[in-house]
């Protein structure tokens, strides 16, 4: 309570309302698996190594690689997060999962950096991260200014001045009357100078070897900066400006092309330099003789690997090390610390190297999804090639209400093939779940969570890999195998909304999501109550904030029900707290929903009736 200690007028804000509960996002999805390229941990690797939020195919394909084979493998999640998007998904984060095997599999070159007293050190352009993706072409180039050079002062001793510059720069000097460099000509370690700006302004001029070498007022100076060019694939050329060779200087190229925190956070390289020699490191990158498309160095990278194939403990991934910042969760447990996920899948656990190893990696995918305070459910991809016993007695091995299966595979047009005229396309096999996440996306956005994610068009395929009749789907249907089936005239469709549950209270998909939904919601919205005096006050408040948020659900036709009483109740008083729960710190607040379910089986009854019948 405040304190009145003189007389006055006190106007104080209080709130006469209960606190509102706003509903969690449900479409966002995160997905673990193999990709080409992209942030994983890795030794020596950068800091930031946590799963990425992609908005759109684009900007996945810039932070983790295009849809070309890893090795002799299909690159089945980044065909999932196209797939995802296709169908309507709009949020997803991407946790890449690593297997190196020997070595890093990061690529490299190393540049030798002379200096004038005949020592030489080495800097290295490395890839960020590991993969083939890393083998890429850098050029650098030398970009030159007119001549900067500037008057001295009135009244000042005639010592040169050079505009625009600042300390770290680079400029080139020329005597008085020369011809200044084009950009045709190379850098020449006795021509180049370092600029040092002290804090009054005044400049120095500094040789290779650190001496001040105090210029004339007649000298011409060139500022000197540099341009690197990335050649990442003929479709993608990053680019960066205006760099210096100084560690001083404000876009120094160790810092612009950085490890941990480069400018650009999907850059492909960096540049591993302790404190070179500026002039020297100038002279170094640029050494070449590529006169037509300008004076430039020109470096490959090589060493890049994609990888073997990870086991299910990998996709499973690693906790976080508490006592060391610079090991990150990894796998599924890197997805496990992002709290906006509501639906996960591993597009790659269904079709590894064995059959005990996607049965475990699904294992680990569902236990992910069941963990407390998770919050999500798992779509789980049956076996490719699956036969009507083969997906029956995998889906045998589970039973959880926080996951799906849906079969059969998907058979889609091979993107990275230019068909020539008159030749068949090539086609892949896609596991359904980037397609059937992206249908869960589209369906909470359009419809809501409570309504069940199926009778609902798979977009971006030619056909499903088997075909599923009604008589197939009478046997899959009980068991909780949601098929994928075409239907003439409807196109292609998500035909079944059950879970892996045996029980009966979450036999459906929306049930468990939408409980997920409320179960959530009202977790982050009531976290200010703890501690608050546990009293008839704060049980009314909480009650009147889970009415509210009770009451829309209903309204949006979440709820069953004519009215309130029959749809939902909430209580939160001495009938569900013993005083021994009082005593111990525990507020306990029972509610009831009645939830809608799918209409799975739409039956008419038809019967004749005589024309004279009384109603």
């Amino acid at each position: 309570m405040p304190e009145y200690l003189a007389p006055g007028v006190f106007v104080e804000e209080v709130s006469f309302r209960a606190k509102s509960i706003e509903g969690v996002p449900t479409s966002t999805t995160g997905l673990a698996g193999m990709t080409r390229y992209g942030p994983v941990h890795y030794q020596g690797g950068p800091l930031s190594t946590e799963p990425r939020l992609v908005t759109s195919f684009v900007e996945f394909e810039r932070l983790y690689g295009k849809l070309e084979p890893l090795g002799d493998r299909v690159p089945y999640l980044a065909h999932a997060v196209r797939a995802f998007f296709l169908n309507g998904g709009q949020r997803l984060y991407v946790s890449r999962v690593y297997n190196p095997g020997d070595g890093t599999g990061v690529a490299k070159t190393d540049v030798v950096v002379n200096s004038p007293a005949g020592t030489a050190s080495t800097v290295t352009w490395c890839a960020r991260w590991p993969g083939s993706m890393g083998n890429v072409f850098v050029e650098v180039r030398p970009v030159r200014s007119r001549n900067v050079a500037l008057p001295a002062p009135s009244g000042a001793p005639a010592a040169l001045r050079a505009n625009r510059v600042r300390n770290g720069s680079l400029v080139e000097v020329a005597p008085a009357g020369a011809t200044l460099p084009d950009r045709k000509t190379p850098l020449d370690m006795d021509k180049l100078r370092t600029v040092e700006v002290d804090s009054a302004g005044r400049q120095t001029f500094h040789r290779a070897n650190g001496d001040m070498d105090p210029l004339t007022a007649t000298d011409q100076l060139v500022l000197v900066e540099l341009e690197v060019t990335v050649l990442v694939d003929p479709d993608r050329t990053d680019r960066a400006t205006g760099l210096g060779c100084h560690t001083d200087h404000r876009r120094w190229i160790g810092k612009i092309l950085d490890l941990h925190d480069p400018e650009d956070d999907a850059a492909v390289v960096w540049l591993k330099a302790d404190r070179p020699n500026p002039i020297g490191l100038a002279v170094a990158l640029t050494n070449g003789t590529d006169t037509e498309r300008n004076v430039r160095g020109r470096f490959e990278l090589t060493g890049g690997l994609d990888g073997r194939l990870p086991t299910a403990e990998m996709f499973k991934g690693e906790e976080a090390d508490l006592d060391d910042a610079t090991r990150k969760a990894t796998g599924l447990a890197a997805l496990a610390e992002i709290d906006d996920i509501a639906i996960v899948a591993l597009p790659d656990a269904a079709d590894l190297d064995d059959d005990e190893q996607s049965r475990l990696a699904v294992q680990y995918l569902i236990a992910h999804a069941e963990a407390p305070g998770a919050y999500r459910i798992a779509i789980v991809d049956g076996p490719k090639s699956a036969s009507m016993n083969k997906i029956r007695s995998f889906r045998g091995q589970f039973d959880s209400s926080y996951a799906a299966l849906y079969h059969p595979w998907i058979e889609t047009l091979d993107p990275n093939e230019s068909p020539e005229q008159g030749s068949l396309p090539g086609k892949l096999l896609l596991p359904p779940s980037g397609f059937v996440a992206g249908i869960y996306a589209r369906s909470d956005i359009t419809r809501g969570v409570h309504k069940a994610p199926a009778n609902e068009v798979v977009l971006g395929l030619t056909r499903f890999e088997a075909n599923i009749n009604t008589g197939r789907q009478q046997v899959l249907n009980p068991e909780g195998i949601n098929a994928l089936r075409f239907f003439p005239g409807r196109g292609n469709r998500v035909w079944g909304a059950r879970t892996l549950s045996s029980d009966p209270e979450w036999k459906y998909v929306n049930v468990r999501r939408f409980f997920i939904l409320l179960e959530h919601s009202i977790d982050k919205a009531t976290q200010w109550a703890v501690f608050e005096p546990n009293g008839p006050d704060l049980w009314q408040k909480i009650v009147r904030a889970v009415e509210d948020f009770l009451d829309l659900q209903w309204r949006n036709g979440a709820l069953l029900g004519a009215t309130r009483a029959q749809a939902y109740f909430v209580r939160c008083d001495r009938t569900t707290m013993t005083q021994n729960d009082l005593d111990n710190g525990r507020l306990i607040c029972l509610v009831g929903v009645a939830p809608v379910r799918p209409a799975e089986f739409v039956i008419f009854r038809i019967g004749q009736w005589t024309a004279d019948a009384r109603s």
